[in-house]
């Protein structure tokens, strides 16, 4: 939402831009699950921060940790 307002844009603009609907340019704002991740991929381009989708799960420390413990465990 902060995204779309810094860029003076309306919920309506973004939806044309991912050629979704406002409701699910809602949805995607208010984090909800049942949204895929090719909407929400769409919506990130048609902000402009596409580049962003590379930062979702970059820096996974509790898995690595997991796979630490699984590693050492052998």
């Amino acid at each position: 939402m902060l995204a779309r307002k810094r860029r003076h844009l309306s919920m309506q603009d973004i939806a044309d831009r991912a050629t979704v609907t406002r409701l699910t340019v809602s949805k995607v704002e208010h984090g909800d699950p049942t949204v895929s991740m090719g909407i929400y991929a769409r919506v990130l381009f048609a902000l402009n921060l596409e580049k962003d989708i590379t930062l979702l799960a970059a820096d996974d420390a509790l898995g690595r940790q997991l796979q630490d413990a699984e590693l050492l465990r052998r």
